[in-house]
């Protein structure tokens, strides 16, 4: 039972900020694909965001937020509250034999036994709009207008071509864009994603400017998932930023996040994978390609920032910014997987793109960023997506709330996870969370818990319970306990051990203290194993699906 007294002081400024309407708070949740951890400003990044820079004073940072290790999979725990392997993505979709699509969580799609975030926005009251990646289900019964939003244009796939031309990433997986439910034949000539996006919803936005109702709006680009698209005008942007390489890009933003008190002053990077080459030692064309590579990056980032200016802008011309909560994040961490290494991948395919060095990023190219930029994005952690290391799953995550915000420009290091995000949501719009109903069919009960005290500034951290968490994804496993974490890998990547670290002294985890603290690591070890088993986690090692 909640305690009504102690929340009452969050209650009456959540109000206050809506001048006592009866409206309730907006919500806007934007989502980067495949961002880094130091890639926007207020994380430290040279790129040019000066959109979250002003986002981040009026909010709060909060610079432990953990997400998942890929995209689907986390998506799943952002609109559901509850682990994936619960939610029906205990993998990735597109590694499911049918065999295992008939493990319960495994259904690969958001299944029905969750109440996602749009349905019980929706059924509460909420005007619902979605526009960008979905990747949550392929069917009818699976797309985002099925599962409660009422205005929708989106990829319904994990990725390709951000141009019109809707080329895929690989010869396997194929792109397919739906608007309310219905196929979308063809796109504009000019279509770039991340503007589409926008369009899209600014358009939703400005025709219900009058109407009273709230709004929940899931701006979900794919922007920067490779490949790596962006217009050459911003790609000029970057010319020569990038030429001094990785290993000094590393190196800088680790300063920066030092300085901005995000990382400890003593902290040390993890080190230059052996299969990335030092800049010093790559030709000069080598070179060139290279940092083209994170020119392109850079500018879809860039782009993406002003995209985000023009729906703050149509929010405040039309009275609603003020009243409307915003959270910006990403998926996951920077993808340091090269496409030539994606499933179905085949040389024949990559040979038919134009990758000179004048067309990389542009139309009819297929590039990535790569382990060495992933390495210095996702800096100082180890390694990036598709890892349960640091690198894989810590992510940038920027909070406002309505009106003045008692914790605006700040920056909060207690630990936060994705699943965290429904129930705060829902206790800020006050909506009770569903229990074992909901309209007509059973659903599980919301794991995540809200920190609403936390954002406005009521706590000092979060709870033990926020940081009580455990991971599997890609067989790769890892356990949290406040700074504490249990982290097993297989080699080379790991030892194919379970490793012990501590957080707070070590966030790169650099020195396994399995040996040190053998107890708390047979701990961890055995809550994981209770993890397992109370989320239905299958070892797919033997299937072939993985």
């Amino acid at each position: 039972m909640i305690n009504k007294m102690k929340f009452l002081p969050i209650l009456f400024a959540l109000a206050s900020a809506s001048h006592a309407q009866e409206t309730r708070p907006n919500v806007l949740l934007i989502v980067a694909d495949d961002m880094g951890f130091s890639d926007i400003g207020p994380f430290g990044g040279e790129i040019s965001t000066p959109a979250l820079d002003a986002l981040a004073k009026e909010g709060l940072r909060l610079t432990n937020f953990h997400a998942l290790a890929s995209c689907s999979p986390s998506r799943s725990v952002l609109l559901s509250g509850m682990d994936n392997h619960r939610a029906g993505l205990g993998t990735m979709s597109e590694m499911m034999s049918p065999e295992t699509k008939r493990l319960p969580g495994y259904e690969g799609y958001l299944n029905h036994r969750v109440a996602a975030l749009p349905e019980v926005l929706q059924a509460n009251g909420y005007k619902t709009y979605m526009v960008g990646k979905w990747h949550l289900g392929e069917e009818e019964k699976e797309l985002p207008d099925a599962r409660g939003f009422d205005d929708t244009f989106v990829l319904i796939e994990g990725g390709g071509s951000h141009w019109a031309d809707e080329k895929w990433v690989t010869p396997t997986v194929p792109m397919n864009y739906s608007r309310n439910g219905d196929e979308v034949e063809s796109l504009p000539d000019d279509f770039y994603s991340t503007k589409n996006y926008t369009d899209e919803l600014i358009a939703w936005l400005e025709r219900d400017q009058e109407n009273d109702q709230p709004f929940f709006a899931y701006l979900s680009y794919t922007a920067p998932h490779d490949p790596l698209h962006a217009p050459d005008d911003y790609i000029a942007k970057y010319n020569d930023v990038y030429d001094g390489g990785w290993d000094v890009l590393r190196e800088t933003r680790l300063q920066k996040l030092k300085e901005l008190g995000i990382v400890d002053e003593n902290a040390e990077p993890f080190p230059r994978l052996s299969n990335v080459a030092a800049w010093t030692e790559m030709s000069a064309e080598d070179q060139a390609l290279a940092a083209r590579d994170m020119e392109v990056y850079a500018a879809m980032v860039d782009y993406m920032d002003e995209q985000i200016k023009r729906v703050f802008d149509e929010l405040k011309e039309s009275g609603k910014y003020e009243n409307t909560i915003i959270l910006f994040m990403s998926d996951n961490g920077a993808n340091g997987s090269s496409l030539e290494d994606y499933p179905g991948q085949t040389l024949e395919y990559i040979e038919t793109f134009d990758n000179s060095l004048e067309n990389r990023g542009l139309q009819n190219s297929l590039i990535d960023m790569g382990p060495g930029w992933a390495q210095a994005s996702m800096t100082p952690s180890r390694m990036f997506k598709g890892f349960t290391a640091e690198g894989g799953i810590r992510s940038p995550l920027l909070v406002k709330m309505p009106g003045k915000m008692p914790t605006a420009d700040g920056i909060n290091g207690s630990f936060l996870h994705i699943r965290d995000i429904m129930p705060t949501i829902l206790e800020a719009t006050g909506i009770e969370q569903p229990k074992d109903q909901f309209q007509g069919r059973s659903v599980q009960p919301i794991q995540g818990t809200s920190v609403l005290p936390l954002l406005m500034g009521q706590e000092p951290e979060t709870s033990a319970k926020n940081s009580d968490v455990g991971y599997e994804l890609f067989g790769m496993k890892a356990y949290f306990d406040g700074d504490w974490k249990a982290l097993w890998m297989p080699a080379p990547f790991g030892t194919a051990e379970w490793e012990l670290y501590n957080l707070q002294n070590d966030p790169a985890e650099l020195n396994d203290l399995s040996k040190e603290h053998p107890q708390k690591l047979e701990e961890l070890v055995a809550r994981w194993e209770q993890y397992s088993i109370e989320n239905g986690v299958v070892d797919l090692s033997s299937n072939n699906s993985e």
